[in-house]
This record gives C-alpha cells, sequence and structure tokens, in this order.
C-alpha cells in the first residue's frame, strides 16, 4: 500500500522508468539525492548503501542518476523561486568524462542561481544559446554584468537589437565575484565525482 501511494506522488515520468526497480524507491530516491547534493562519489554510494543493508553495484546507482535527475530537474522547475533582474553571468570549464566543457551559468544578485548550460565550445552561438534559454525560462534581467568576454558582449548586443527595452551590459571584472567564487562549489562537487 505504501508502495502505491509513493509511486503516485511521483512525476508520472519518474513512476513511468522505475516500473520494476530491483531496489526499494526509498533506497534509490536516497542515492539519488545523496549524489547531486553531497560531494560523493559512486564508490562511495555504494558502500554507504552495503551498509544499510543493500548490495547496490556503483553502476547501478549511475544509471539511476541518468534517468531520474532529468525527469527531477523538469518536475521541479515548476517550484523554483523566482530570479531577481540584475544577474551576473560567467563561464567556467569543467571535465565530463574526460573532456573539458564550458559551463555557462548566471547568479542573481542575491547569488540564487538563474540558469546553467554544459557546451563543447566557447563562442557567441553558445552564448547564445545559453542567453535564449536563461531568458526563455527567467524572464529579461534589467541588466547583466560579466567579465571581459567578446562572445557574451556580442551575444547581448545582437539580443539588444531584437529587443523593445534593451538589457543594461556592463563588463565589470570585479562585479563579477559572486559567480566566480560560486564556481568553486560546482568544482568542489563535481571533483570527487570524477566528472
Amino acid at each position: 500500500m505504501k508502495k502505491a501511494t509513493a509511486r503516485r506522488t511521483l512525476p508520472a515520468g519518474v513512476a513511468k522508468v522505475l516500473k520494476r526497480p530491483h531496489y526499494p524507491l526509498n533506497a534509490i530516491l536516497l542515492c539519488v539525492r545523496w549524489y547531486l547534493t553531497s560531494p560523493l562519489s559512486l564508490r562511495h554510494l555504494e558502500e554507504m548503501m552495503v551498509e544499510r543493508g543493500f548490495e547496490v553495484d556503483h553502476s547501478s546507482v549511475h544509471r539511476w542518476v541518468i534517468k531520474l535527475v532529468p525527469l527531477f530537474a523538469k518536475a521541479f522547475r515548476r517550484y523554483k523561486r523566482p530570479v531577481g533582474k540584475r544577474w551576473r553571468m560567467d563561464e567556467t570549464y569543467v571535465k565530463v568524462r574526460g573532456q573539458w566543457k564550458f559551463l555557462y551559468r548566471a547568479v542573481d544578485k542575491a547569488g540564487n542561481t538563474v540558469d546553467f548550460l554544459l557546451r563543447a565550445h566557447r563562442d557567441q552561438a553558445a552564448a547564445r544559446r545559453y542567453f535564449e534559454k536563461a531568458i526563455d525560462r527567467n524572464g529579461a534581467p534589467e541588466t547583466v554584468t560579466m567579465d571581459k568576454s567578446r562572445a557574451n558582449l556580442a551575444t547581448l548586443l545582437a539580443i539588444n537589437t531584437e529587443r523593445e527595452t534593451p538589457m543594461k551590459v556592463r563588463q565589470v571584472k570585479y562585479l563579477n565575484n559572486i559567480v566566480g567564487q560560486d564556481h568553486r562549489a560546482i568544482k568542489r562537487r563535481t571533483r570527487p565525482m570524477m566528472g
């Protein structure tokens, strides 16, 4: 009875993915939650689940994460708090499956994440894709502060020409420290996960 009610409260896509799990639903969700919220590797989670009486292989945990995270992101997006109208935007690089990728991110004045996008290249096309996605999901900002990136500036100027009320663009390196420092937390979490 409890299992059926737990499945009914899950988003439809999640229940569809977890049709016939070999492990209890609570164990699966706990592993995914720990992997996303803590800097734990898959092997650490494997050991932690053995301590709780479940012999789970690290590859199973990885499969759960790959299947469930996009569904959770889609389901929880509607509960996201609105972000401010002053964004600080920057990109950093992270290693994903042995290859360096660029992570485009923006935070508002309070430090809340606006949006992010992972791309293979750091160019105008990637910056445009990021800004279109962020504006589509969060509305247009009044001000965007960024570093001296020419691709980001060209993208914002092109977007401003298409808009009635243009966004104010500031390229001041030191006003962008909020998002620069926030990259540390991302790298601190991705390092133990080995990309």
